[in-house]
């Protein structure tokens, strides 16, 4: 049961007609976020169904996986990451590869669903004990996905009470030109404000005023319509 092997079961299982929708879906035309990704139109359902036999892949294979064309093949690759690192059988060093693969091949997770899919799961729970600076410089990059990993990567932090990483990589990030670092932005300030609304409030008391409206609208829709006619109206 190889990589190879669980590449031509995904291409196996592809539908033509399913496969033009997400190109459509995730902008693979000319100049839009995903411009050339190729997909073969396989649900994450079935891909995770597929991807469950083969978790033991190595490291060498997940590598190969990652570096294939294929968006659902570099799916397969993340949801088998996840599921090693997440494993109570998973040793501390095997661990640590995954994390390893995962910063040297970046540009390989091109896309916001491999992105969310992966990034807290992993980078976000190995750095929950350790230091977090490789957040702070994945925001100040000029890669896209590594900017949406920065603030994604919290939700594991946040999910554990822990909310001043999101608050600081916020403020980096919350005046980005692209929608999809405004709308990651916005998501996590929404969850840290499920869990504390003054952290989220303090924010958007000091910010509110100039920040991009998608980013807001985000930040902003478990509010009251009263508290959401304030933000938005000033």
């Amino acid at each position: 049961m190889s990589a190879e092997k669980l590449k031509e079961e995904l291409i196996a299982t592809g539908n033509e007609r399913k496969a033009q929708e997400l190109m459509r879906f995730f902008k693979t035309s000319k100049g839009s976020y995903g411009e050339g990704d190729i997909f073969i139109g396989v649900t994450v359902p079935v891909n995770r169904a597929i991807t469950k036999k083969f978790l033991h892949l190595s490291p060498t294979e997940l590598v190969e996986l990652l570096h294939c064309e294929i968006h659902e093949v570099r799916l397969s690759a993340l949801i088998c990451m996840v599921e090693q690192y997440k494993s109570k059988k998973t040793t501390d060093s095997r661990r640590q590869e995954i994390v390893d693969i995962y910063i040297k091949n970046t540009r390989y997770i091109n896309n916001w669903d491999l992105v969310d899919l992966s990034v807290y799961n992993i980078i976000g729970e190995h750095l929950l004990h350790r230091d977090r600076e490789l957040l702070y410089h994945w925001a100040e990059s000029t890669l896209l996905w590594e900017q949406r990993m920065a603030i994604v990567a919290t939700m594991c932090f946040v999910r554990h009470g822990e909310y001043d990483d999101t608050i600081a990589i916020a403020r980096k990030l919350c005046y980005h030109p692209h929608d999809l670092i405004q709308k990651a932005v916005g998501w996590l300030l929404r969850e840290v404000g499920k869990r504390d609304e003054k952290h989220l409030t303090d924010f958007l008391d000091t910010h509110h005023t100039t920040l991009p409206r998608t980013l807001l609208r985000y930040a902003i829709e478990r509010f009251s319509p009263m508290q959401r006619k304030h933000y938005m109206g000033r």
